[in-house]
């Protein structure tokens, strides 16, 4: 099966409070985008002002490979706002949860119905390309979400966006509800979630598998709240579990993440899956063993293959094996002894400044050892 991945670090990952890029940020997040292999890039919504259609034209003239899309509300004036900078791949949303059609907007679902119909059909007049999002689809009365993405795709959308906006769901639900449309449409799906509970990755996963064709994502799962899907979370998910390729280049993901963490303001936690510095590194002196006489041990995937380096540790739970290894490797004779008294100091240094312990204090405590050992066999010497 065939996936798109729809990016939306300059829309959705953009609305993160606190988070502003600059123009030349957005055009340079779009090309390292395009370079990781990404399928469309939503470049942000024209109706927000000058400078947000500034960027997009930008982007827009960089003739990217990447399909350029911008985001909408499904009024006239939002959609001109996007034909006016020369936009030819339009998405257009609207709610169709009776809470967001009610509170937000004040209307009913046959307004929602119209005002997709004659948002559409302007759209179909334009001759552009064009996807309908259902905002709050995962709380919506099914039966009226079968109907709302029924006439999106009579009117000839490309895409439903099934949003699951405040992050409710979990992958069971998203299971049913994707083979409950697919089974009634042949509309594409496309699956927008929310990481309120942790569970945006999971929730694109049982969508992909089944049947949504595309994905949204955002780089480190930037967005709204707790965030969306994280591009780099759902690539390595579908290749390591379903042991399929989107598409993306994964030794450009931890590049294109330190881009975005840098711009956003947000730093990468060194255990953020797939591009934090520390998920190869190992400590334990189990996990160490078992690493150096096969890595797939204790490690998922080849860190080579995001462009990432192993790293084994000497620390709090270090063991013999692994400081006489240690000790081996920085050229340091053992003469056979593990030397349970090192391992002792370098497991109260870890405690002490809460970390590893760099090759430098190690082959300080070693040397440190060694002279103590030296002195004592000088004083059995003179003694006897």
């Amino acid at each position: 099966m065939s996936y798109k991945i729809v990016d939306t670090t300059l829309r959705d990952g953009e609305q993160t409070p606190g988070v502003l890029f600059s123009i030349d940020e957005k055009v340079g997040i779009a090309h390292l985008l395009e370079k990781a292999g990404v399928h469309i890039i939503e470049a942000g919504t024209p109706a927000n002002g000058i400078s947000e259609q500034t960027a997009i034209s930008e982007i827009l003239r960089s003739n990217l490979k990447a399909s350029i899309l911008t985001w909408n509300r499904a009024l006239r004036r939002d959609v001109d706002c996007s034909l006016v900078i020369g936009a030819r791949n339009i998405h257009i949303s609207l709610p169709v949860s009776d809470v967001m059609i009610q509170s937000k907007l004040g209307k009913n679902r046959q307004w929602v119905l119209g005002q997709l119909r004659k948002t559409a059909e302007y759209l179909q007049a334009e001759k552009v390309l064009f996807s309908i999002g259902a905002e709050d689809a995962t709380r919506a009365d099914k039966n009226f979400l079968l109907d709302y993405a029924r006439l999106a795709q009579d009117l000839g959308a490309e895409r439903v966006r099934l949003c699951d906006t405040v992050g409710i769901s979990d992958p069971f639900q998203i299971t049913r509800l994707i083979r409950y449309l697919n089974k009634r449409l042949s509309i594409e799906l496309e699956i927008h979630a929310h990481n309120d509970l942790g569970m945006a990755t999971a929730n694109a996963l049982a969508a992909a598998r089944a049947g949504a064709k595309a994905i949204d994502t955002t780089v480190i799962g930037l967005g709204e709240r707790a965030g969306n899907t994280p591009l780099e979370e759902i690539v390595l998910a579908m290749h390591v579990t379903l042991k399929t390729s989107v598409g993306i280049k994964k030794d450009q993901l931890k590049p294109l993440a330190e881009a975005v963490s840098l711009a956003a303001l947000r730093p990468i936690n060194s255990g953020k899956s797939v591009v934090g510095d520390g998920i190869f590194c190992h400590e334990s002196g189990i996990h160490v063993d078992g690493i150096r006489k096969n890595p797939i041990t204790y490690e998922p995937y080849n860190p080579k293959m995001v462009g990432a380096t192993r790293k084994l540790l000497i620390g709090k739970t270090s063991g013999p094996k692994a400081v006489a290894s240690k000790l081996e490797e920085l050229g340091i004779q053992t003469l056979g002894d593990t030397s349970n008294s090192t391992v002792l100091k370098i497991r109260e240094l870890a405690a002490r400044q809460k970390g590893g312990v760099s090759d430098q204090q190690i082959m300080q405590i070693a040397d440190m050892r060694s002279e103590a050992r030296s002195f004592e066999h000088a004083k059995l010497v003179a003694a006897n």
